[in-house]
This record gives structure tokens, C-alpha cells and sequence, in this order.
């Protein structure tokens, strides 16, 4: 059998499943932002909240399903019919994460609205060759990848993307929407935004977002990569500021330096003609690194907010999910073992699993800077600055009165019994009707019972109590201090 799979691998070498490339040359100028600044957003102006969805199959995506529902069940005002979820501004996905992400992204949250019955109790492996039984499905995956984008892909955009780009986007969200990939070559993340497009001279306007929703779920030997071509000279593009500064920074952080050296590779043909994307969570499991990235690389103190936004910002919450299972303990057991792939698999998920948490952490350190850095700059406004950036805004302004939450929902925010069934539950894109149910519940539970979460609603209720709050959720738990405090 192993001499089999052998010549099989290499008769297929040639010819396993593969991507060509989609992405289009940029014509004219540089890609625009991902939302338009000036449209019109629903929800409170000055309450911000960032969303992170992490990988993990469907069972991620009901997850963050789940937290996005307690969003929407947790009432804020008349003007906000969906909860705290007309208040979220910008959403991060990885892998299964960036389903619920891309779904939330573009459509908002009328987008959820029959999401469970739509996608998440579906086969999303309906085109998929995934047997392990099947010789020609191993070896094809060995060779390169058993699945290209004629499968996953192809399912998301006929039950959910209906072929949207990411310029249907901008035209009809005001959501900012991060999905995350893994740059191969590059041994770094991958964001699909409108400054990694024009270093590769490519038009984001026109990329389906199906296509990169697939290439941040694609799981190595699952999936063949997704390949994205390098336009080089057919735009003239400049290199930003920041990464020319960041060459000479020694200060710089290693993220940033490894975003810098990704983007100075795809101007050099002799280095890349072609970028090869798989599962954004080999690099970062919570999506959570761009923030931290942009952050650093900011030149103006409120990025990636505008400057109208910064300044009527009272609170911010940025909350993860993260949907991961229990680690396996059953090998520690013996003094034998692991062995084989399971040796392999513990190796992998020991590696992603350090880079999530370190990533996560950079991502607060820069989230509490971030909190110094708007009161000093808030602070330093002159009045007429202030009166035009708010424009009508009512009520009295603080320029110190600002508060950013960072915290995470996990299966550790569950009773033991549904923690202990969590964790039985598979990372695939096909699940049970109860074993979806079961994580869609685990979410609701998990943001309710988070401490920042409860933070972060306390402090509203404290600073208006008569017209913010129209519906409670329990509160309970440590008490909990805003980031930089």
C-alpha cells in the first residue's frame, strides 16, 4: 500500500488540483479603502466594537454565529434594532471564522438572519473530495492538495456570496471586513485590504469574496493553495511610508517586519510572480495580528478609524472568539507515543497555537497605546477642530472620556458538561444539527459571560442609563478594568 500511494503521488504530481489566478491588474491609481469613510453607519456614533472570528470548520462559524446573536440580543437604544450589533465596525475572519466574517461583512446584520438554515446546517463538503479511504484523494492531496476552489469555494458563493466582490462590498457595507490568509512563501499573514493589492498590483474591486474567504480556509493537503499573480509594472505603485521607515526602525515589531518584507517581495519578480495562500490559521488562529499590525504602522494617532469616528468614540470593545477545542491529553497517558501523524499534528497545532497566543498579546499592547494615544490627541484638538468632526452630535464632550475593552469568548466561558461535549464536536464543514446547535448556544453563553463583554456594557449603562440600555443581560464575574487601566 505505501509503495502504491508512492507512485500515485507522483503520477499525480502533475496533475493535481490547482488554482490559476483570478485577481485582475490595477488599471488606474491605487484600490480604494474597504468601506467608504463618509457612508452613513447604523448604531451609536460613539461605540465601536471590533469582532475577531477564529478558525475551527463550521464549528467556528456557528460560534461566531452565536457571540454575533448575544450582540444582537443585547439592546443599546431605539436607534439600534439590532443590539450591540448594528455598533460593530469592523470584523476579522480566519478559516471557518471568516464564513460568519465575509456573511457579517457584506450584508450586515440582516445578513444573519436565517444563516443557520442557509449555511451552517448544510454540507458544505458537497463538492469536496475528502475520503481517506480513497487512494486517489490521499495521493492527489500529498501532491499538492485533494480540493481546489471548484469545491469549497464554489459552495459558499452559490448559498451565500451569489459571485460579490469585494466592491459590492464597499458599495453596500459599512462594516470593514478583514479576512485572513497565509502567505506561503512569505511565512507570514496574508490580509486581503486594499494596501496588500496595490503592492501586487492588483484591483481588490474586482476579486471575488469567495475567493478569499477559500483561501483562508485552506487547510494544507485539503485544499490546494490559492495563487494570486503579481502585476508588477503594470501600476505605479509606491511603497508606503511606514514600510520604508519600518527598514531602519530596529523598534519595529517582528509582525510589522514581516508585513513589510511580504509587501517589498511582490514589487521584485525575481523573488515573486505568484503568492500562494492557504489557511490564515497557520500564521494566526484570531485574525487578531492586522489590528495589531495596522496599529503599529498608524501614522495618524486614530487609525484605522477616521478622524470623525476618534473623536466621537466614548467605547470601544474588540472581542475574540475563540472556537478551538480542548487540547488531547489521550497520548500523555503512556509513556509511548505520539507517533506518526499524530506526532505531526501535535507539532503543527503546538506551533499555531504559540503565534495565536503571541499574536493576541501584541494586539492588546497595542490596543491599550492605542487608548493613550486618542485621549492625547482627542485632548490636543482645538475647539473648532472638535465642533467640526462631531458635527451634530449631542451632549457634552470629554476628550478624555474614552475606554477601550479587549477580551475573548471561549469554550472556558461554559459549564464543564457543555465544555466536555464542545470538544467532541469535529473541525469540518459538515456538522450534526445538534452539534450545530450545541456551539451556536456556546457562543451566546461565552460573550455573555466574559468579563470585558460585561465591562464593556456596564460602562455604557453608567454613562447613560435611561436611554442607552433598553434590554439587560446578566452581569456577573471579576471585576473588570478598561485596557490601560
Amino acid at each position: 500500500m505505501h509503495r502504491f500511494l508512492i507512485f500515485l503521488t507522483a503520477l499525480l504530481a502533475g496533475c493535481a488540483a490547482w488554482n490559476a489566478p483570478l485577481n485582475t491588474a490595477l488599471e488606474t491609481g491605487t484600490n480604494a479603502a474597504l468601506v467608504d469613510p463618509d457612508s452613513a453607519a447604523s448604531g451609536e456614533d460613539d461605540i465601536y466594537i471590533g469582532l475577531a472570528f477564529s478558525g475551527g470548520g463550521t464549528r467556528a462559524s456557528a460560534f461566531a454565529y452565536g457571540m454575533a446573536e448575544a450582540l444582537r440580543e443585547t439592546g443599546v437604544s431605539v436607534k439600534t434594532p439590532n443590539g450591540l450589533l448594528d455598533n460593530v465596525r469592523l470584523v476579522s475572519g480566519v478559516s471557518g471564522g471568516s464564513v460568519t466574517a465575509a456573511q457579517l461583512g457584506l450584508y450586515g446584520p440582516q445578513g444573519l438572519i436565517g444563516y443557520r438554515e442557509k449555511y451552517l446546517l448544510t454540507d458544505a463538503e458537497k463538492y469536496m473530495a475528502n475520503s481517506l479511504f480513497n487512494p486517489l484523494t490521499v495521493a492527489k492531496g500529498i501532491a499538492g492538495g485533494a480540493n481546489g476552489r471548484d469545491s469549497f469555494g464554489r459552495y459558499i458563493d452559490e448559498v451565500l456570496f451569489k459571485g460579490a466582490t469585494f466592491g459590492d462590498l464597499r458599495k453596500r457595507s459599512h462594516i470593514k471586513t478583514w479576512i485572513n490568509a497565509t502567505d506561503i512563501a512569505n511565512a507570514s499573514q496574508f490580509l486581503f485590504s486594499p494596501e496588500t493589492f496595490d503592492a501586487l498590483c492588483s484591483d481588490l474591486s474586482r476579486l471575488p469574496i469567495a475567493e478569499a474567504v477559500a483561501a483562508s480556509a485552506a487547510v494544507p493537503l485539503v485544499f490546494t493553495p490559492i495563487v494570486l499573480q503579481v502585476h508588477q509594472g503594470k501600476c505605479a505603485y509606491k511603497e508606503p511610508d511606514w514600510l520604508t521607515a519600518a527598514r531602519f526602525n530596529p523598534e519595529a515589531s517582528a509582525a510589522m517586519r514581516a508585513h513589510a518584507r511580504a509587501l517589498e517581495s511582490y514589487s521584485d519578480p525575481e523573488k515573486v510572480k505568484f503568492v500562494k495562500l492557504l489557511d490564515g490559521g497557520i500564521t494566526d488562529n484570531f485574525g487578531t495580528t492586522g489590528l495589531a499590525v495596522e496599529r503599529a504602522r498608524a501614522q495618524a494617532p486614530y487609525a484605522p478609524m477616521t478622524a470623525a469616528e476618534a473623536v466621537r468614540l466614548k467605547r470601544l470593545l474588540f472581542l475574540v472568539a475563540d472556537a478551538g477545542v480542548q487540547h488531547d491529553y489521550s497520548w500523555t497517558q503512556t509513556a509511548k507515543g505520539p507517533g506518526g501523524p499524530g506526532l505531526g499534528a501535535a507539532v503543527a497545532n503546538a506551533a499555531i497555537s504559540s503565534a495565536t497566543r503571541s499574536g493576541y498579546d501584541a494586539m492588546r499592547g497595542e490596543m491599550k497605546r492605542w487608548q493613550e494615544d486618542l485621549i492625547e490627541w482627542r485632548c490636543a484638538l482645538p475647539a473648532h477642530e472638535v465642533r467640526r468632526l462631531r458635527g451634530a452630535a449631542p451632549g457634552a464632550w470629554d476628550c478624555a472620556d474614552v475606554k477601550l475593552f479587549v477580551g475573548m469568548a471561549n469554550f472556558d466561558g461554559v459549564d464543564p458538561a457543555m465544555h466536555k461535549a464542545l470538544n467532541k464536536v469535529p473541525t469540518r464543514l459538515r456538522l450534526k444539527p445538534e452539534e450545530v446547535d450545541l456551539v451556536i448556544e456556546a457562543g451566546r453563553i461565552a460573550t455573555r459571560n466574559a468579563p470585558e463583554f460585561n465591562g464593556f456594557v456596564q460602562s455604557l449603562a453608567g454613562n447613560d442609563v435611561e436611554s442607552r440600555i433598553a434590554d439587560g443581560i446578566a452581569r456577573g464575574g471579576r471585576r473588570v478594568m478598561p485596557v490601560g487601566q
